[in-house]
């Protein structure tokens, strides 16, 4: 195994550091924390892009390619840079797709966990966190209370399935090897740079094209949005702050219909309400999904800063610049 130096720069790894969240996180804390070295490790997949990354000629910054469903190629990384804390964004995430192809939600979400708690045990981590979802509380009637950190479980895709069970490996290898583990569930982002399939995406680009906007059912799913920059300095806090073997929810409190976040699309982008199309229903859709965010908010002092209307509004302009961005860099 590899031995760090006491002059030797902190490591931290970084997994699926070329997404939508894991490259904010990583763009803001290579420039927060310059004494320590971020090594980004990503498979670089249909939804990741190296444009994400505005950090490349950062001295405390290391890119490797790498799946981490590929344990030799991942126990190379770990032996060369013998990482002290691990954040582990990477994964599978359309829903859709999970339901299409639910294999690959469990080699990656599941087992590709599982490899990085292996190693991470192994080379010594001090800290590993574990980026989830509220998927894994499943769905709320319209007038339930939100989910508390200790609501069970009750996933209703593979895609939240597969999230479900790797936090139950996190939460194993705590329990069982004494692994200082953290996990942050984290309610619906949105932002410059998410994947252009993801809702708010699509009906900002097709907004912006004068196409219609497609809708599941009626539009009545509730969503609870939080701002990307909000979201990254809340997973920052949980790293450095978070009690050991803790889960901390994480969500700005914007409980929205899908057709009002549709709505105000339209708005910002100068539309009208004529772009709305309903489509045919996901199958098992859940309705609703909203977060108590009350424990971070008491422990590590975090808050969300970022308004819906704010956030919206420099993401529709963000995603005006989209078209001229070219393809991605991969």
């Amino acid at each position: 195994m590899a031995t760090r130096k006491k002059d030797k720069k902190r490591t931290v790894l970084v997994t699926g550091g070329a997404g939508f969240m894991g490259s904010h996180f990583v763009n803001h804390s290579v420039r927060k924390y310059p004494s320590e070295h971020f090594v980004v490790v990503d498979s670089l997949t249909a939804v990741a892009d190296k444009k994400n990354i505005s950090v490349w000629g950062a001295k405390n910054f290391t890119f490797v390619r790498c799946d981490i469903r590929n344990m030799r190629a991942l126990e190379k990384i770990f032996k060369k840079f013998a990482p002290e804390r691990v954040v582990h964004f990477a994964a599978e995430t359309h829903v859709d797709v999970s339901i299409r192809h639910p294999q690959i939600f469990l080699e990656t979400n599941v087992m590709g966990t599982f490899n990085l708690l292996t190693l991470a045990h192994a080379y010594k981590a001090s800290r590993f966190l574990h980026i989830s979802t509220d998927e894994v509380y499943g769905a709320l009637p319209p007038k339930g209370r939100a989910f508390t950190e200790s609501s069970p479980f009750n996933p209703n895709s593979p895609y939240s399935a597969s999230k479900a069970g790797a936090e139950h490996i996190v939460r194993a290898f705590h329990e069982t090897y004494g692994l200082d583990t953290v996990i942050a569930r984290c309610t619906n982002n949105y932002g410059p740079g998410q994947d252009a399939t993801k809702f708010i995406p699509v009906c900002i680009t097709r907004a912006l094209l004068g196409k219609q906007l497609p809708i599941y059912g009626k539009g009545l799913n509730v969503r609870d949005w939080i701002y990307v920059s909000d979201s990254t300095a809340a997973f920052d806090a949980v790293l450095r702050c978070g009690k050991s073997g803790e889960v901390y929810n994480i969500g700005a409190g914007v409980q929205m219909r899908n057709i009002d976040v549709a709505r105000q699309i339209l708005k910002q982008t100068g539309r009208d309400a004529s772009l709305i199309s309903y489509v045919h229903d996901r199958p098992g859709h859940d309705f609703r999904y909203a977060l108590n965010t009350a424990k971070i908010r008491r422990e590590l002092n975090w808050k969300p800063k970022v308004h819906f209307d704010e956030g919206l509004q420099k993401t529709v302009e963000w995603d005006k610049t989209r078209q001229t961005r070219g393809p991605k860099n991969r």
